[in-house]
């Protein structure tokens, strides 16, 4: 039998309702009725039983494959899937006979299940994003609370997955991580056939195509944590509701770091480094985390981020920054000062920067160096900002 999805699901999360609608799904011939009741009675996920009946509505709804396949790691509850993650395992290379079987499955998903359209089964690289496509479409993943994409072949899979995201409204998804992995920002990418991609072609005109990444975010209200990573994925991220962004690298298509339509923000991370041409972000980037942007921002991590220097470091730049007085934790990369100047003392312009930084929790992820600052005199100063040997 198919996924049943004529009966109409709980809205709340009342045991109450959801025992009655795991009636009606038993009636229907349904295993997830079963699953539920379990459930209900306190079986954890790894109970034989309860894992037993998922595996059954898995083949029941044609998603079998996609876990034998191993790149998907699937999480139930309450009859529909709860967590989701994605990594593309093995079979686009020369291991033909793996490469086959990954064809065969996605031929048979693209036949049997719901899809947005135009795959090419015969283009390897076409495979992950059809593998994404067919679960994010399915009813099961209607329901979906955390889900991680952590994405090969890109330049296909992002935009068909934040499509297929948006198909349908997501009341619960609370937690979204969408992107690919790099060591050195923009550097060539390598997809699952190993050919070279230029990522830099994507600046201006993102990976996601510019409808589907405005359409996905209306369609996730409940997200709170997002977490983007890869080079000029999305235009923007559009969402009043966000609570916490971690980026790492360019994310958005015209290179800004903090240029997002994020007003709900509380905690924001921020990754990056040098780039394959040499290059770090301009301090000048800072200027766009104005408060009116980011009124409820109060976590500002910069511990992995490096900007042009300073003499003072980001310290002297975030110093007088008009963001700095609503912040609770501040986290910058080093605190660096070096003695440029005979008649500037390098301890005396740290000393003059802890009354800035005396409201919040500062940390410091690397390296504290003041150039000619004795032991003693320095470790005054910085346990004035809070940086004693136990806070760093």
């Amino acid at each position: 039998m198919g996924f049943v999805d004529e009966v109409p699901v709980p809205v709340s999360e009342d045991w109450a309702d959801w025992l009655v609608y795991a009636r009606v799904l038993s009636e229907a011939g349904d295993p997830r009725g079963e699953a539920i009741r379990l459930e209900h009675r306190g079986a954890p996920a790894d109970d034989p039983e309860l894992a037993a009946l998922y595996r059954q509505v898995e083949r029941d709804c044609g998603l079998d494959g996609l876990r034998a396949d191993g790149s998907w790691r699937l999480g139930w509850s309450r009859g529909f899937l709860d967590t989701a993650g994605f990594r593309l395992t093995e079979g686009t290379g020369p291991a033909d006979g793996t490469a086959r079987r990954r064809r065969a499955l996605v031929v048979r998903l693209l036949a049997e299940l719901p899809h947005g359209g135009g795959h090419d089964p015969d283009d390897p690289e076409q495979w992950e994003a059809a593998l994404v496509d067919v679960l994010l479409r399915h009813p099961a993943a209607g329901r979906l609370r955390t889900l991680e994409l952590r994405l090969t072949d890109h330049h296909h899979s992002a935009g068909r997955a934040a499509a297929a995201l948006a198909a349908r409204r997501r009341p619960r998804l609370a937690e979204l991580y969408l992107g690919h992995h790099y060591d050195t920002l923009f550097e060539l990418h390598r997809t699952s056939t190993g050919r070279p991609l230029e990522v830099e072609r994507y600046l201006h005109d993102p990976v996601v195509p510019h409808e589907a990444g405005r359409a996905l975010w209306p369609a996730l209200p409940a997200l709170r944590s997002l977490e983007l990573e890869g080079a000029f994925l999305f235009d923007d991220v559009v969402h009043e509701e966000l609570t916490h962004l971690r980026t790492r690298g360019a994310v958005f298509s015209d290179g800004s770091l903090f240029g997002t339509s994020t007003p709900g923000l509380v905690a924001l991370e921020v990754e990056i480094d040098d780039d394959v041409h040499g290059t770090v972000g301009s301090n000048l980037q800072l200027e766009e985390l104005a408060p009116a942007g980011y009124p409820r921002l109060r976590h500002l991590d910069l511990g992995a981020a490096t900007f042009e220097p300073e003499e003072a470091g980001d310290l002297v730049v975030l110093a007088e920054h008009p963001l700095l007085p609503q912040l609770e934790s501040l986290t910058v990369r080093e605190l660096v000062i070096e003695d440029t100047d005979a008649e500037r003392d390098p301890l005396a312009v740290l000393t003059a920067l802890v009354p800035r930084f005396a409201h919040l929790e500062l940390r410091v992820a690397g390296a504290i160096e003041v150039e000619g600052a004795e032991g003693g005199e320095l470790e005054r100063v910085l346990a004035a900002l809070g940086l004693g040997p136990d806070a760093r």
